[in-house]
Formats: structure tokens, C-alpha cells, sequence
């Protein structure tokens, strides 16, 4: 073909045949391709078009007006010759969609809607005749070499039945039965592969960067599982690209060794790339990442600002005030606002000993009375320093405004000071002494969000006390789960163990998540003695849905024995029990006898171990 058109059969081609070279006819449509009108070209209105039909189109041809060759390129398929395509082409359709009662046709005196079907009809031909293959692409660069052993065949099998999840869908039926739930042990399979350092089969990966993708608690596992291929595939799709900031920090981590290569995906990078590099900077040279992003600071928008100073947290230390102090003159309210908390949690840092400064002139130890106690006097306006390090002026509904500004000055102070001003006593001591008028809750509430902030064990200790006599939301203010994540997990698991024991679990849900699984072997006896408890009293077990679930994935499993007796079949309630609460409880402790079997299975799995073995250990334990 020599790429023209003409409007009949080309000499001595019949129509319908094909026919490469000058003078080629075109098929049936009475549309050739030959000598004729060249390409891009309009063609006479009133043109007649002969033939039965155009091939594809089904509409017979019939002096279709044309003023020109549609589209001069159809998206994903190529290109059209021609460079009045795009306008008649879209002309047609908005003609179609709109009714031509409304926009009319191209027909002149003739029937509208037939005209404009032959219209479509020979601008469809023509669109087809005109196309131009797209120009394959450049391949991408191979994968990095994954030199990880593969996981073994029985764990590879159980990958794809957790990503897929259709034991777990197959036996819910809308609520929790006597079926595992597998979506609910994805997180901690994934741990336990990764340490021990398997790579996946290449073919779970899109499942497993999908599963990653919708749920943000598989992120971290899953990047690492994925390794240098996961990584690969995300650079290939959109919808993957957070892996390429999460966890294993893949090609930014290896870039962040070679500070021409940082340098390089630093200024070229994609954002989620500069992030991961960030990063992976902070973790082995926080200094070469703070140079890194105090060059391109200023050019950077708003929200990504946000995000890359949050990264400082990796490698915090007295090296990033400067920088810090900065960025508290910031544009962004957010950036403000983080740049504070960072340099709040540096106890020797200039707004630190600010915070103090004012938080210590708001609280006094009046030893007038009977004995010492603490008299507060909290600000009576914000002034504009406090609002440069980082004090919300405006208090959220139903909490007083002096109040509110007290419990941010004493939050971003150095809890150090407090010793000295309160006279020499320990955190213990400052903690038991007497608050006046009612303040005592917003200052210990603060020296508790203060202790977290500050990593500080000591205060998160004597804010904690021993285990209350009295439920934790009247004994100690703050949050006790957010206290308890800063003490070392041996004295958490104590701690927890012993309130379960004095009070049972209507209040221990969330301090039951901040301790370390699988959970030490006296806080799970105590958790399935007071399961058994609130069996016998006669209740609904969904009544503790929440921690029966934390105890399918945190129980040793091990502990399975001892649940056992509570698997056999219920005999009558109880006269004071709910109707029929014995044997819903029955079905949720055979739920957790099997979980826990499961979770048996799948650790043996991974470590290539004899499963019978397994499963008959967890039976026997006690």
C-alpha cells in the first residue's frame, strides 16, 4: 500500500479484494486503498461510497457526506493518519450520545440518524485503514537476584491459601464460627517467614502486593517477603508503588551507599523513591540524609515536606534541631506542628527547655496544709512564642482553653525538671502527691503523654502504679496501653497479667495488644482463667469477641491443652446463665483450640518439622 485513499475500486482490482501496492482496492465497502486522495485529506461531501456494506460496520454504504478522515489516532491501539480525526470523530459520538433531534446530523435533507450511522460507519473504516502500529516499548531492566532460600512447599501452598483466604470465607458466613480466620494470621505468617529469611514463589507476588495494597498492618511483612522482585513489579504498576517506601528499602537502600546514586534518585527520583531513600539515610547516616533534604527543602511542596520531616524520626539526635528550630516558621501548619513534636522529644533541645521554662511557672508544691500538694496555675493566654513552638491555640470541643494549653506545655517539656521544681522527689513520689482543685488528671495526663513521647520508663512506671485495685480508666490518667509500651516487655506481660487476674478482661483489651506475642505463659493461663470465669457467670462469649480474637493470634500455642475441657459439648445453662450461652461459648473455644492448632501447623511448615508432631504437642500441652 502506498498509504493514500481513493473512493472506488482501484483499476482492474475487483471490489472486496486486497491488494498490497499502488492501486490496491479495499474490501467490499467500495473504499480503496490506492491512488486517490492522499492521507489526512477530506473527502467530497455527497461522495458516493458503493458496495454492499462496510466490513465491521454493517451499515450499507450510501453517498455518505464526509468532510474529512476521522481521528488521527485511536488511544492505546497506535496512530491514524490524518489530522482532522480527533474533531469529526468526536463530532459523531457527541451526536450519537446527544440524539441528533438535539445536535443533529451530517445529512443534510436526508434521514439524520442514517446518515449519521453511515457516517460512523466509513469513519470507522477509515480510522482502521489509518492506523499505525504503537512502537513497542523499551524492556524494563531485569530484577535484582534474589538469593533467599524458597520457602517450602507445604508454607508455599499455605501462602496461597492465606492470600486467598477461601477456608476463612468458605466457614464465616457473614460472622466468626468454628473456622480459623486466615486473613487474621496473614501478619504474623509473614513475620515468621521473613525470619526465616525465605523468598515466595514469583507467582504469589501480585496476590501478595494486592493483599499489601489493602491492608496497610501487611505492608511491612509483605515488602519484605516480596524481596527484590516485589520490588520490581511495584516499579511496573501504580497501584504497588508503596512498596517501594515501605520496610526493605530495596534499590533506595542500596543508592543510599553510593552518594552519587542518592544524589541521583534524590533530584530524579519518584516521591515514594526519595522517601524510601530518606529513609534508608536515616537508618546507617542520619547526617548524610538531613544534608540530603535541607538541599532541596525549599523547592519542595507542602505535603511532601510533611512526610520527609517525619522520616527525621529515624535517627533523631541534637544534629537535627537547627533544622528542626527551622522549620517551626514553616508556610505549613502541619509541618509546624511536627517540626515541634520532633524537637520536643530531644529533652536537651532549646524548645524542649522552653516548654519546661513555662510548664514549671504553671506548677507549684504548696506545703501549707496537712501535708505537700501541687497547686496549678495554667496559662491565661497563648501568646505568640507558644504558638512558634507549636501550641494549638484553639482547644477541641468540651475541653476548657487554659487547660488545653497547660497540657501542651507540660507534654513538650523535658521531664527531667519536674524533680527539682516539686523538691527533689522522684517521678514516684511527684506522682503520689495530692493535685489541688481537680487538676490532677490534666497533670498526670500530660506527664503520661509526656513519658511516651520521651521513651521515659521510669515516669511510665510510677504513672502505671502497681495493677489498680480498682479498674484502670479510674486509677490511672492517660492511656495505660501507650504507658505500658514503654517498659521492657518481660515487666508489660507482668504488669497486664496481674491486672487480668484482680479484674478480669472487661477492661484489658488494649493493654492485652501492647504485649509482646505470643504472650508469656502465666498472662495466657491468667487470659483462659478468666474466659472461664465469664463462661460460668453465664454471659454471651461475644461479650469478649475482642480479646477472644487477640487470644487466636497471641496464646501461645501451646496452651491449647488446657482449653480443651472447654471444647466438649455443653451440658444445660446454667439457672442464671443466657439462654443458650453455653454452647456459643463452646463453639468459640473450639474456634481457638483449632486456631491455635493452626498457628502450630503453620510455624512447623515453615521450619520444614514433622506436622503430626506438631499438632500432637499442642493436644498435650498443659
Amino acid at each position: 500500500m502506498n498509504g493514500t485513499y481513493g473512493t472506488g475500486p482501484g483499476p482492474g482490482t475487483p471490489a472486496g479484494e486486497v491488494v498490497d501496492g499502488d492501486g490496491g482496492g479495499a474490501t467490499g465497502a467500495g473504499v480503496s486503498i490506492g491512488a486517490g486522495v492522499p492521507v489526512g485529506a477530506g473527502v467530497p461531501a455527497g461522495a458516493g461510497v458503493p458496495g454492499a456494506g462496510v466490513p465491521g460496520a454493517g451499515v450499507p454504504g450510501d453517498n455518505v457526506p464526509v468532510t474529512g478522515v476521522p481521528g488521527d489516532s485511536v488511544p492505546g491501539k497506535g496512530e491514524v493518519a490524518g489530522d482532522s480525526v480527533a474533531g469529526d470523530w468526536e463530532s459523531l459520538l457527541s451526536a450519537a450520545l446527544l440524539g441528533t433531534d438535539r445536535r443533529g446530523g451530517p445529512g443534510g435533507e436526508r434521514d439524520a440518524a442514517v446518515a449519521l450511522l453511515d457516517a460512523a460507519a466509513v469513519a470507522t473504516v477509515r480510522r482502521r485503514a489509518g492506523l499505525r502500529p504503537a512502537v513497542s516499548a523499551e524492556h524494563p531492566a531485569p530484577a535484582a537476584p534474589d538469593t533467599r532460600p524458597p520457602l517450602p512447599e507445604p508454607a508455599a501452598r499455605r501462602l496461597a491459601q492465606l492470600l486467598n483466604d477461601r477456608a476463612g470465607a468458605a466457614g464465616s458466613g457473614g460472622g466468626r464460627s468454628s473456622a480459623p480466620s486466615l486473613a487474621e494470621l496473614l501478619p504474623q505468617w509473614l513475620a515468621a517467614a521473613n525470619a526465616y529469611g525465605y523468598r515466595p514463589p514469583p507467582s504469589s507476588l501480585p496476590d501478595l502486593l494486592d493483599a499489601a495494597r489493602a491492608r496497610t498492618d501487611l505492608r511491612a511483612g509483605a515488602v519484605t517477603l516480596a524481596g527484590p522482585r516485589g520490588r520490581w513489579l511495584a516499579g511496573l504498576n501504580a497501584d504497588w508503588k508503596f512498596a517501594l517506601r515501605s520496610g526493605d528499602h530495596g534499590a533506595a537502600g542500596d543508592a543510599a551507599q553510593d552518594p552519587r546514586a542518592a544524589r541521583a534518585l534524590w533530584e530524579e527520583g519518584l516521591f515514594a523513591e526519595r522517601v524510601a531513600l530518606l529513609s534508608a539515610l536515616r537508618v546507617d547516616d542520619p547526617a548524610a540524609g538531613l544534608a540530603l533534604l535541607r538541599s532541596s527543602w525549599g523547592q519542595e511542596r507542602a505535603e511532601d515536606r510533611l512526610l520527609f520531616l517525619d522520616s527525621l524520626r529515624t535517627g533523631l539526635g541534637p544534629a537535627d534541631e537547627e533544622f528542626l528550630e527551622a522549620a517551626l516558621t514553616d508556610r505549613s501548619r502541619n509541618v509546624r506542628s511536627t517540626a515541634a513534636e520532633l524537637l520536643s522529644c530531644l529533652p536537651g533541645s532549646a524548645l524542649s527547655h522552653r516548654m519546661a521554662e513555662r510548664a514549671l511557672a504553671c506548677v507549684t508544691l504548696d506545703r501549707a496544709g496537712v501535708g505537700p500538694r501541687v497547686v496549678v496555675e495554667a496559662p491565661r493566654e497563648c501568646d505568640a512564642g507558644m504558638e512558634r513552638d507549636g501550641v494549638v491555640v484553639t482547644p477541641p470541643s468540651g475541653r476548657g482553653q487554659r487547660a488545653w494549653w497547660l497540657g501542651q506545655l507540660v507534654e513538650a517539656a523535658g521531664l527531667g525538671g519536674w524533680g527539682e521544681r516539686l523538691g527533689g522527689r522522684s517521678p514516684e513520689q511527684i506522682v503520689a502527691l495530692a493535685v489541688a482543685d481537680g487538676w490532677r488528671d490534666d497533670l498526670h495526663g500530660a506527664w503520661s503523654r509526656a513519658a511516651v513521647r520521651q521513651g521515659d520508663a521510669e515516669w511510665a512506671r510510677a504513672l502505671l502504679g502497681p495493677p489498680p485495685s480498682v479498674p484502670a480508666s479510674a486509677a490511672v490518667a492517660g492511656d495505660p496501653a501507650r504507658l505500658l509500651s514503654v517498659l521492657p516487655e518481660r515487666e508489660r506481660a507482668a504488669w497486664v497479667t496481674e491486672f487480668v487476674a484482680a479484674h478480669g478482661l472487661s477492661e484489658a483489651f488494649r493493654m492485652l495488644g501492647a504485649c509482646a506475642v505470643p504472650w508469656a505463659r502465666p498472662l495466657g493461663r491468667a487470659v483462659i482463667d478468666a474466659l472461664d470465669i465469664a463462661r460460668e457467670a453465664g454471659s454471651y462469649p461475644w461479650s469478649f469477641s475482642g480479646v477472644m480474637g487477640l487470644a487466636e493470634r497471641c496464646l501461645d500455642p501451646s496452651d491449647a491443652g488446657r482449653l480443651t475441657p472447654f471444647t466438649a459439648e455443653p451440658s444445660e445453662d446454667g439457672p442464671h446463665a443466657a439462654p443458650g450461652a453455653a454452647g456459643y461459648w463452646t463453639e468459640a473455644f473450639r474456634r481457638l483450640v483449632t486456631t491455635l492448632q493452626l498457628r502450630a501447623v503453620m510455624h512447623a511448615e515453615l521450619a520444614g518439622t514433622d506436622l503430626d508432631g506438631a499438632v500432637a504437642a499442642v493436644r498435650g500441652g498443659c
